[in-house]
């Protein structure tokens, strides 16, 4: 049996090899009969038990993909059990990831922190570690310092080691200087989907052991589940909690749908459609004890859906909405208990402001100061028949504040109540068919 397994684990890392996205999307351009099927019939399962491939780390979830991949796309079924995640599972194009729920269980390996030893240079594939320990071939590693960070910081895979030096898999994105405390950490999103479009996650449970994670890094490049230029991608049925950095978050994807998915106790924001990903849609999703914002919207997300989302008791803002963020609907969402405020309009200059959302038939309850911040130079904003109410915490002492370089505002049929329900700061007044 255990030859059995070897061969395919095998195969299915040579066959991995063929299953780049670009080759794919060549293969699939250059033979267009292979679009006939929505989605290939290929199935095969990874369980503890009774199954296609038996194994309880992300090795075994790995093979599995690429070899579903490499036969042009389909399905792997994670069956119930814990698996334990030393690096991320590796997303490839046309493949649906599903789990049982609460079931499957994708638990993050604790992460070791390293200061490099050596400059790590732009384009360099490697890193000279002043602790090596921890660090081994297959490990998912993160590469940072206190100027490189965000999308300046990378993910990679160690690939081969001497002593403390170690080959990635992908080249740096930066310099990453011992001047500028340059370090290296065994952190990467539990589920990673790099340049690959069409993509299901469903019905998986990440758990980022938080308190065994000691670095919190943002949503650029890591989070519970990450997805990069990965258009078209659904993530349903999902659960993120305990993870140091954002629950799910995906970066310059367009038309990603993320549904009834529910993120707890993570570190960074709960739900993050960033740099330049054209018309999302949430629906559905619980976002709950972050620590940053609930749900925001990062850099010229347009075109963007939110609906019947619950974004409760988040130490950021239930909401935030700013950076070309415009032409978005915001609709039927509990927005409660927040603790920097509910939906804030980030203060940006007009040709950077969020323009044109439509935030209608939400609630908006007790969150601390404020229910709707509109702050910065943006025009066009629409409130309709939403309800705004302190709530019995008593701290949401505004509904509506409207800052003075704020552009139209339209407040229709809105129920508010508050010790202060519209602050317009304007010289000249909202445009208002409020029936408070």
């Amino acid at each position: 049996m255990r030859r059995v397994l070897l061969i395919l684990a095998c195969g299915a890392a040579l066959l991995g090899l063929l299953a780049e996205p670009a080759s794919a999307q060549h293969y699939e351009r250059r033979h267009p009969e292979n679009d006939l099927l929505a989605r290939p019939a290929v199935r095969i399962t990874v369980g503890q038990a009774d199954a296609d491939l038996i194994g309880r780390d992300n090795r075994a979830l790995q093979a599995a993909v690429d070899y579903v991949a490499a036969l042009g796309g389909g399905t792997v079924e994670i069956g119930p059990g814990e698996y334990l995640m030393r690096d991320s599972l590796h997303l490839r194009s046309r493949v649906t990831v599903r789990g049982a729920g609460d079931k499957t269980v994708l638990k993050k390996d604790a992460a070791v922190v390293s200061p490099l030893a050596a400059d790590g240079d732009f384009g360099e594939e490697a890193i000279t570690l002043l602790k090596p320990e921890g660090f081994a071939v297959g490990r998912g590693v993160y590469i940072g310092s206190n100027r490189a960070s965000g999308f300046h910081g990378v993910c990679a895979t160690v690939l081969n080691s001497k002593d403390n030096y170690f080959t990635l898999s992908r080249s740096l994105m930066s310099d990453y200087l011992v001047g500028d405390k340059a370090f290296a950490t065994t952190v990467f999103p539990v589920i990673s989907a790099y340049h690959a479009p069409d993509v299901r996650i469903e019905n998986l449970t990440i758990d980022g052991t938080r308190a065994h994670n000691e670095l919190k890094i943002d949503g650029c490049r890591t989070a519970g589940i990450f997805c990069y230029q990965a258009d078209g991608a659904v993530i349903e049925g999902c659960t993120v909690r305990g993870y140091n950095g954002d629950g799910i978050s995906f970066q310059q994807s367009n038309d990603v749908r993320v549904a009834d998915c529910t993120v707890e106790d993570c570190a960074g924001h709960g739900l993050h459609p960033g740099s330049g990903s054209q018309r999302p849609t949430v629906v559905g999703c619980k976002a709950t004890r972050s620590g940053d914002d609930g749900l925001f919207f990062c850099w010229r997300v347009r075109g963007g859906v939110a609906e019947n989302n619950e974004l409760e008791g988040n130490f950021g803002h239930g909401l935030s909405i700013g950076h070309k963020d415009s032409d978005n609907l915001i609709r039927s969402n509990l927005i409660a208990g927040n603790g920097r405020g509910g939906v804030l309009w980030r203060d940006e200059a007009e040709p950077m402001a969020a323009h044109r959302v439509t935030f209608e038939k939400n609630t908006v309850r007790d969150n601390e100061r404020y229910g709707v911040l509109i702050s910065g130079q943006t025009t066009g904003a629409v409130l309709r028949e939403n309800t705004i109410d302190a709530g019995d915490g008593s701290r949401q002492l505004v509904g509506v504040r409207i800052g003075p370089q704020a552009g139209e505002v339209r407040l229709e049929g809105n129920s508010i109540h508050a010790d202060q329900e519209v602050i317009d700061e304007r010289q000249k007044p909202a445009t208002s068919a409020d029936s408070r």
